[in-house]
């Protein structure tokens, strides 16, 4: 069945109040309503309502399976919900709060939705840095669940555009607050056995996380191969996301690697699949743009800047769909700071097709 999706277009940093309270009272009713956070877009719903939250799962295709990250406006909200922060996390939430970090917690039982948790006894909390998404859900009057605001498997939105293309008529409404700026989700993490486990890296780094931290307490990082739970404890853990709708084989190196084995390897795949028919597509970065023969080749952000990498790579990923493209290399970037989210989604875009040299 589809919907009329209303959008509203408001200031990112200085909200019209009015707007956000039309937005905020189809959330009060149960609808489901887009909006922006620092890191992508995100579909909200009522987090205590099963029938709010059913919506989301419905408009995203999304796994039922696949828990839900839960937004709030102020921290005083944490404890009515989960139980308390013992030190180590209240230490992160000092630090990053608000902003991109999500903290998985005990959640208070018969407080939200058992469909938000997806089962288990935890939940994922998090504070955004943005003006229209604390203010919407201040004026809500609810916690808001809301994963990222596209169709499930799809590219994260980091426009409203993004939005419309994938879930127009499907959702309640969308406020358009520009571009975001982080441009991948946030980090998620449980501190848990004397350690903080990063469950998902995002726009927190490992490093950031460690100088919050006593030395005594470690950081452990979830390695690519351990990322597929059979019951995911956060989103991002289990299914393919991030995908564009061509084929995308991702080529990474190892330490030692030289880059022009890395860009021959890709050129090799791409030539083989123009042979084959295809469309082709490389997603690069802006000190190789020059170096591929291709018919779309995009650059995205540059190495020796990888914020910017972060921020264009979903709209990256989009601008192949738009191109027709049915087949992508994609170079691998190093896996430091932010690098490591950014290696984490092209991993899922390219749903196990990997090239290592």
């Amino acid at each position: 069945m589809t919907i009329e999706t209303m959008v509203w277009e408001v200031d990112g940093q200085h909200p019209d109040p009015e707007k956000l309270q039309e937005a905020a009272q189809l959330l009060r009713q149960g609808r489901t309503v887009a909006f922006p956070t620092e890191t992508v877009y995100g579909l909200g719903a009522d987090a205590c309502s099963s029938e709010a939250v059913a919506g989301i799962f419905s408009a995203k295709g999304r796994p039922s399976d696949n828990p839900l990250i839960v937004h709030i406006a102020d921290r005083s909200q944490l404890e009515e919900l989960a139980a308390p922060p013992d030190e180590a996390v209240s230490r992160l939430l000092d630090a990053f709060w608000p902003g991109p970090l999500t903290v998985v917690l005990p959640v208070r039982p018969g407080v939200l939705s058992p469909l938000v948790t997806a089962g288990l006894s935890t939940v994922g909390l998090r504070m955004p840095d943005h003006p229209v998404a604390l203010q919407l859900i201040a004026a809500a009057g609810c916690p808001v669940a809301a994963p990222s605001a596209n169709r499930s498997g799809r590219p994260s939105p980091t426009q409203a555009a993004h939005v419309l293309e994938d879930l127009e008529g499907r959702i309640g409404g969308i406020v358009d607050g520009g571009e975001t700026g982080v441009g991948v989700e946030s980090t998620v993490v449980e501190y848990a056995g004397g350690a903080l486990h990063i469950l998902r890296p995002g726009g927190i780094t490992l490093e950031q996380l460690r100088q919050a931290l006593p030395p005594h307490i470690p950081v452990l990082e979830a390695s690519p191969e351990h990322q597929e739970p059979s019951a995911p404890r956060a989103p991002g853990m289990k299914y393919a996301h991030y995908a564009p709708r061509g084929a995308l084989l991702l080529v990474q190196g190892r330490q030692g690697t030289a880059p022009e084995q890395i860009l021959a390897r890709m050129q090799r795949e791409l030539d083989e699949a123009r042979a084959r028919g295809e469309r082709t597509g490389v997603l690069t970065y802006g000190e190789y743009a020059g170096a591929f023969r291709a018919d779309c080749v995009v650059a995205c952000g540059r190495l020796d800047d990888l914020e910017t990498v972060a921020q264009g790579l979903y709209a990256a990923l989009r601008e192949f769909d738009e191109a027709g493209v049915g087949f992508i290399t994609a170079q691998a970037c190093p896996e430091e700071g932010i690098g490591a989210a950014i290696m984490n989604r092209l991993r899922k875009a390219a749903g196990g097709r990997i090239v290592t040299l």
